[in-house]
């Protein structure tokens, strides 16, 4: 026994007089080596027509993804034909190709296992492929007369047409996209970005509408290819080649989108009756387009305001001190072409409606009267700045924003200037910027809900016209 204690008593003194571990560092003590990020480089060629190519060679695998991108969209949709770039994209996609029927082409896709997928949106139509690097040949030879031969299938497009139909049914289900139907139509009026598409217009549409869609948009000089994955330029040019480079040119499409009519701006507060236990809240006005000089300051000052998450004062207030919704954000949508949408937004009560409203327009002012702090700016600029690098997270997204960089003519150090502009914003910057495009006062204010609960106190409350919207289905 006596032995064992002054074994004990040894080791008892060893440890006394062992060196002392340091105190563990604070997360925030932390240091490391700045952040070294190099943008990942895009290879590029043209066919003899004009066509446009772009490569991110990603031998890691043996897949290949590619995105077809053509001018057009649902800017030049006819006001009598409001949804046929969206009908378009569908009936493309379903409607068989060249000496294919529809199902004999959906086949040769799946044996293969391809992925095939045709969308619309506002400036564009993009055809997408993902495939094993063994089909190559025969997935783009697919492609390439689904490009050049659709065949738009007579019955296929019906049934699109009716499913679209089906869609205009059910469009006031979703509050949210209710929400934002309603507020695109309060602030762009009969622009074709404040159209909808109806029953009426979508039964406008028939099969000669989409052959003529085809033969205006679907030129050489008017498509870009972007490929990334397992093959190289010379390989990629050859192909492609062989399967385009014989499709003539005709006559450049005119993509130059119908111009907004500037109006004085006025604030009104539009009400869609639903029976739900919360108002879908959406405060909208003019925004901006990509060329403008205070992109960046802006992007600065919207994340502070409600494009920060929990960093932002709207959801800090709205959500964390008073519990009165679960998420609250904010935008500013930057136009491609035309000047796009601010837009604040959440949900909440419906009798804590008017409340939250309020609250929205005040952090809105008080963005605009008082500068933010210095802590502020450096979290929504190293916010923004850091999280950059996520948009280069995969060789497809990489080579898919050259694209579009491109299409859409941005400046060619775009990329390259975007974390040093972002950093040079300043405080006096943020409130300039603030005091210049918020308008809190004079906002289009939509709301879906139990308008009974609050629509009458509208006026007294926010200082606002009301009216009603009759929700039925055109």
């Amino acid at each position: 026994m006596r032995i064992i204690w002054c074994i004990f008593a040894i080791l008892v003194l060893g440890a006394c007089s062992l060196p002392q571990a340091a105190a563990p560092v604070r997360p925030d003590q932390l240091q490391f080596e700045p952040l070294v990020f190099e943008f990942p480089q895009v290879q590029r060629a043209r066919l003899s027509n004009g066509i446009e190519v772009y490569l991110k060679e990603d031998q890691d695998l043996p897949l290949i993804e590619l995105t077809a991108l053509i001018g057009g969209g649902s800017i030049f949709d006819p006001a009598e034909k409001t949804g046929l770039s969206q009908l378009f994209a569908e009936s493309l996609a379903t409607g068989g190709a060249g000496d294919y029927t529809p199902r004999q082409f959906e086949e040769k896709l799946a044996n293969m296992a391809v992925d095939m997928r045709v969308n619309s949106d506002t400036y564009a139509y993009t055809l997408g492929m993902s495939l094993h690097q063994r089909d190559l040949r025969e997935s783009f030879a697919l492609l390439a007369l689904l490009l050049r031969q659709p065949r738009f299938d007579a019955e296929r497009v019906d049934l699109a047409c009716k499913r679209l139909i089906e869609g205009v049914r059910r469009q006031n289900d979703n509050p949210d996209a209710l929400a934002s139907r309603l507020m695109a139509k309060a602030i762009y009026e009969d622009h074709p970005l404040g159209r909808s598409a109806s029953q009426l217009s979508l039964k406008n549409i028939d099969r000669d509408d989409l052959l003529a869609l085809h033969r205006t948009y679907f030129q050489p000089q008017n498509l870009s290819i972007a490929v990334s994955g397992a093959i190289k330029l010379d390989k990629l040019t050859r192909l492609l080649q062989e399967l385009l480079g014989s499709w003539p040119n005709g006559v450049m499409p005119d993509l130059s989108p119908p111009q907004l009519v500037k109006k004085p701006q006025k604030g009104e507060v539009f009400v869609a009756v639903k029976d739900i236990p919360q108002t879908t809240i959406m405060l909208g006005q003019p925004g901006i387009e990509k060329n403008n000089p205070d992109a960046m300051a802006l992007r600065v000052a919207n994340f502070i305001l409600g494009g920060g998450g929990f960093n932002s004062r709207m959801m800090r207030e709205i959500r964390s001190n008073r519990g009165l919704a679960y998420s609250v954000y904010s935008y500013f949508k930057v136009g491609y072409r035309l000047p796009e949408l601010f837009m604040a937004s959440c949900e909440t009560a419906c009798s804590s409606t008017l409340e939250v409203i309020s609250l929205m327009r005040a952090q809105m002012h008080e963005l605009i009267d008082n500068p933010v702090s210095e802590e502020e700016l450096r979290v929504a600029k190293e916010s923004l700045i850091n999280s950059f690098v996520f948009a280069f997270n995969d060789s497809h997204s990489i080579v898919t924003r050259q694209q579009r960089l491109d299409f859409y003519t941005y400046p060619a150090d775009y990329l390259q200037t975007y974390r040093e502009k972002i950093s040079a914003v300043t405080v006096t910057d943020v409130q300039r910027v603030a005091t210049k495009y918020l308008h809190p006062d004079l906002l289009q204010i939509v709301l879906v809900g139990r308008g009974e609960e609050f629509e009458n106190e509208v006026p007294a409350t926010l200082g606002l016209p009301t009216q009603r919207v009759e929700l039925g289905i055109e």
